[in-house]
């Protein structure tokens, strides 16, 4: 059964007609997970070092997570070293970059990430996001428009939602849409 096919409760609403009625009213509220990202990822054989760089990446997500983000860059440093043709391990150690603020390593790995990945697929589509969040933390809105357009096209929804934010035609829509419901909830509009 298509998600659209599923019936919600209230007033017999499909799944997907509640999605959409949840962001018109309530713009600034995360993306649920009903609007997930379908994004092309490129397959990669299974060798021994391939399975081995992933164990590193996966040892780094549990190191950033908990916090130590040296010890998850020493991991990202080997999951490249083992295999440094796949985007992925740039992407994580341009994350860990990121956090310990150093935004030039970041960029150069996310760029390396785009050049490995051909601007294809997942991985792309991570390093275009990550770009764009750099070039905006920088104040550079039209890089950060270009990064993310290239990732909404990729599928990104965040790159999506990113660049409705920079749209100031959409955030002026966004607030006056938002008035109108208030003014409508508080019965101040029929």
């Amino acid at each position: 059964m298509e998600k659209s096919e599923v019936k919600c409760s209230e007033h017999n609403l499909s799944v997907h007609d509640k999605t959409i009625l949840d962001r018109i009213f309530n713009p600034n509220l995360p993306v649920s997970d009903l609007e997930e990202e379908q994004l092309e990822d490129i397959e990669e054989p299974e060798t021994e070092s391939i399975l081995k760089a992933k164990q590193f990446e996966v040892e780094g997500v549990k190191a950033a997570e908990a916090g130590d983000i040296m010890l998850a860059l020493d991991y990202f440093n080997k999951a490249i070293e083992q295999e440094s043709g796949r985007p992925s391990g740039y992407n994580n150690r341009a994350q860990a970059f990121r956090l310990l603020k150093n935004n030039s390593a970041a960029k150069d790995d996310l760029e390396k990430a785009v050049e490995l990945s051909n601007g294809r697929g997942k991985a792309a589509c991570q390093a275009y996001t990550q770009l764009g969040l750099i070039h905006r933390l920088l104040e550079n809105d039209e890089a950060a428009k270009a990064d993310f357009q290239k990732a909404a096209n990729l599928g990104g929804v965040f790159a999506k939602q990113m660049l409705i934010s920079l749209n100031p035609y959409a955030a002026l829509c966004n607030q006056m849409m938002a008035e109108m419901i208030s003014k409508v909830k508080k019965g101040e509009m029929v």
